[in-house]
């Protein structure tokens, strides 16, 4: 009996450290994200399941479960733990820090994108993106960013995804 309690205390200490180790990588996340930038700003989800509720706190219902991990959010608000989102179809609810990923996805709008070498539309394609493909977003410029998908690299407009603000750039 008390092997099996030792195991049980192991097993909750072990759960702990890794909840504990997830949270502190999101406020070391955040806050190099929000020393760059205020607000808004974009994450992504963190995980494969993802409430997104009416207000900020756990007491408030649940209205969505996203269940897309790297999808593109834009932060709007915060308060104490919480982060008011939006995603790219415009719904807007409240997330637990800790579901975030400060590192920058973008989600493909429209059919089908091409990919192109250089940040110019007479450049050559490297790729085909289909819309709804989440892809990372490495730099921006004033009209075309550098993504990452599938192991391609290459020049989008941005009118053509979701995940960075018109003005924005960044490297």
């Amino acid at each position: 009996m008390y092997f099996r309690q030792a195991v049980i205390f192991v097993f909750c200490l072990f759960v702990a450290a890794v909840v504990a180790a997830i949270g502190l990588r999101a406020d070391q996340e955040e806050k190099t994200a929000t020393t760059q930038t205020q607000y808004p700003q974009f994450a992504a989800l963190r995980f494969n399941e993802v409430n997104l509720r009416t207000g900020p706190g756990k007491r408030y219902p649940v209205e969505w479960v996203y269940r897309r991990e790297g999808m593109p959010v834009e932060i709007t608000a915060t308060f104490d733990v919480w982060r008011r989102v939006r995603d790219w179809e415009g719904s807007e609810g409240w997330v637990h820090k800790t579901m975030l990923r400060y590192r920058r996805t973008a989600i493909i709008t429209g059919k089908q994108r091409k990919l192109h070498l250089k940040p110019d539309a007479a450049a050559p394609v490297v790729a085909q993106l289909e819309g709804g493909v989440i892809a990372r977003l490495e730099s921006c410029e004033s009209e075309w960013c550098m993504l990452e998908a599938g192991g391609a690299e290459g020049w989008l407009r941005k009118a053509d995804f979701w995940g960075a603000a018109a003005p924005e750039t960044f490297d």
